[in-house]
């Protein structure tokens, strides 16, 4: 299985985020956590973080073929950032959209316009809600 990883903006400031709520959670450690889960198992990972809606969209695009699903926290794109929807839907790719709570992010799965083209929507803390999403895609072959 192949799964492409899109963190959204503001991601690589986590940490940031995490120490304000007395916590140590870095992209660095969710990355690795993601990488060891799925160490001797049959999944590919391409992971990118970015601010830019065009690299998102050319990363999307770019693996579409190769890609047989997405992993995808938003982050604030969850609101208004429908030029990436739109390229998911037309790319095809089964989509798992992962929100945060606890403080982490003030977007719910309603409010969320991906949430109508996502096949799930898992909601958690950073530090789980990968790994749970990786889990659910895996589930699915």
């Amino acid at each position: 299985m192949n799964i492409l990883i899109l963190h959204g903006p503001n991601l690589n400031l986590i940490g940031n985020i995490s120490a304000d709520l007395g916590k140590r959670i870095t992209l660095d450690k969710i990355n690795t956590k993601i990488r060891r889960h799925v160490r001797n198992t049959e999944t590919e990972l391409k992971v990118c973080q970015t601010h830019k809606v065009y690299q998102a969209i050319n990363f999307i695009q770019r693996n579409r073929n190769w890609a047989d699903s997405l992993l995808f926290a938003p982050m604030s794109w969850a609101q208004y950032e429908y030029s990436i929807s739109e390229s998911i839907s037309i790319s095809g790719i089964k989509t798992v959209q992962l929100l945060f709570n606890d403080g982490y992010q003030q977007i719910n799965e309603k409010d969320s316009i991906f949430s109508k083209i996502a096949t799930k929507t898992i909601i958690g803390k950073p530090d789980s809600v990968y790994i749970d999403g990786i889990k659910f895609l895996q589930n699915l072959t």
